[in-house]
């Protein structure tokens, strides 16, 4: 699914670019969760009621997953950076990318409290396993280091497409909802763009490549199963 709709997206610098320009006429929606003026917002404080259980525990488990999947990814990033940060060409594009997934995991931060959402009991898993990948991987070379970050967005990227068609279930003129598709919208283009960047970084380069790319997806959907249900 993701190949398809790669192949048709914007390379990394002219979505950056195109990103660059859509944000200077109108903010990305994430960004009222970091405007102290708009903490009051019923767009940021209210989450919808009036829905069925079975909509309440598919809203629960989307923002379950997204919240510890944004901890995983800060994680990785840091692993990846404690070993390959002074490095003059993958260095930069690290804490790039780790820059973005900060803003990610914050603003996820907000959204579990938002909407009443208790975290996974997997949290320190999620954080000291996603250290250990990002680490190892690293150690394994520069390739393999943007091969894990590869695997990972594409992992991330269906998933947030996915959750964006749950959701299309819920409520949409309470004044949350929008706001949750587009913020969920916004950070799947983030991580596409980090898979391009990964890609275009010689990623597949990396020794046995889709052996690498197999472990590490599969991991990933496992995870995601296992925060949906703890």
């Amino acid at each position: 699914m993701l190949a398809t709709a790669r192949s048709v997206v914007l390379r990394p610098a002219s979505r950056s670019a195109a990103r660059t320009l859509a944000t200077a006429a109108q903010p990305l929606a994430s960004s009222i969760y970091l405007d102290p003026t708009r903490s009051q917002d019923p767009s940021v404080t209210t989450t919808p009621q009036d829905v069925s259980p079975e909509l309440r525990h598919e809203l629960e488990s989307a923002l379950r997953v997204d919240q510890a999947g944004e901890l995983a990814a800060n994680w990785i990033y840091k692993g990846q950076h404690d070993v390959l940060g002074r490095d003059p060409a993958t260095g930069p594009l690290i804490q790039e990318m780790w820059e973005q997934e900060k803003k990610h995991l914050t603003v996820m931060n907000k959204l579990q409290l938002q909407h009443h959402v208790r975290p996974t009991l997997l949290w320190d898993l999620a954080r000291i396993g996603g250290y250990g990948l990002g680490a190892v991987t690293a150690l394994m070379g520069k390739e393999a280091a943007m091969a894990c970050t590869e695997a990972v967005e594409t992992v991330i990227g269906e998933h947030y497409d996915d959750q964006l068609k749950a959701l299309e279930q819920l409520p949409q003129n309470h004044p949350s909802v929008p706001l949750l598709r587009d913020v969920i919208r916004e950070f799947r283009d983030d991580e596409l763009e980090h898979l391009d960047i990964a890609v275009e970084h010689d990623s597949q380069k990396a020794p046995a490549h889709a052996l690498l790319s197999t472990i590490v997806g599969t991991g990933c959907k496992v995870a995601i199963e296992l925060c949906k249900r703890f």
